[in-house]
């Protein structure tokens, strides 16, 4: 039996919600400790919490999920989100190998704005074209490259915080970025399932409008958690 798409795309949802809109995706606990304790090569460890980061990380998820919305072909998916992460691998360890400081709430703020901008475009292709999207337009992988770069300086903001030693950093670090990758694929692989299925349904429209306007409440609510902390933090 089918579940019906407002119950389905929650799945997009529910960690923002539930989070109560918690600093997008922090390190904390046990993970903390191993990196501000770590003083050597660690890279088995660092992959797997580059992993967890990014299953974790629902604002890069949601942007995510907004991307394949648009897409049909499996290929597409791939050119999309290969885009994605050789632009948050780029800034990632940009920003970290060579210290490059940004304002986390505001690189934060701009990660909630491009899940806004991918919801709006997504419902904006909808309303012009009055069809189910079947590709990718010239301006879409531009944008996802793009927004890539802000999303791998909101991942270098959250490594930033801590003091890690300077013994096997760049392994580190380039394990930590592998674990990433190896995260979006796990995330994604379940996103790209649930929306191969409802583009076989007569109501994968309605599945489309409801849970993007979702993903677009999200990005406000992202938005406008980051910008408070940036003004009255």
């Amino acid at each position: 039996m089918a579940i019906h798409p407002a119950k389905l795309s929650l799945v997009f949802v529910i960690p923002v919600l539930a989070s109560g809109a918690a600093s997008a995706h922090g390190i904390h606990g046990p993970d903390r400790a191993f990196i501000e304790a770590n003083s050597g090569f660690a890279p088995a460890a660092f992959m797997y919490l580059g992993a967890k980061h990014m299953i974790t990380g629902y604002d890069h998820l949601l942007y995510l999920a907004g991307v394949v919305f648009l897409l049909r072909n499996f290929r597409d998916v791939i050119k999309l989100v290969s885009l994605f992460a050789l632009g948050h691998s780029i800034t990632l360890l940009f920003g970290v190998l060579a210290n490059v400081q940004v304002n986390a709430y505001l690189v934060d703020a701009l990660i909630g704005f491009s899940v806004v901008y991918k919801a709006y475009e997504n419902l904006s292709y909808l309303t012009r074209n009055k069809v189910r999207p079947t590709g990718v337009s010239a301006s879409i992988p531009f944008a996802v490259f793009s927004f890539g770069l802000v999303h791998g300086f909101g991942l270098a903001t959250k490594l930033q915080e801590f003091n890690i030693p300077k013994e096997g950093l760049v392994t580190n670090i380039l394990s930590f970025n592998i674990g990433v990758e190896v995260g979006q694929v796990l995330a994604l692989a379940g996103i790209v399932a649930v929306c191969k299925f409802y583009h076989r349904l007569s109501n994968f429209n309605t599945f489309f409008v409801f849970a993007n306007w979702l993903i677009l409440f999200a990005g406000f609510l992202l938005m406008g958690y980051q910008l408070t902390g940036y003004f009255y933090a």
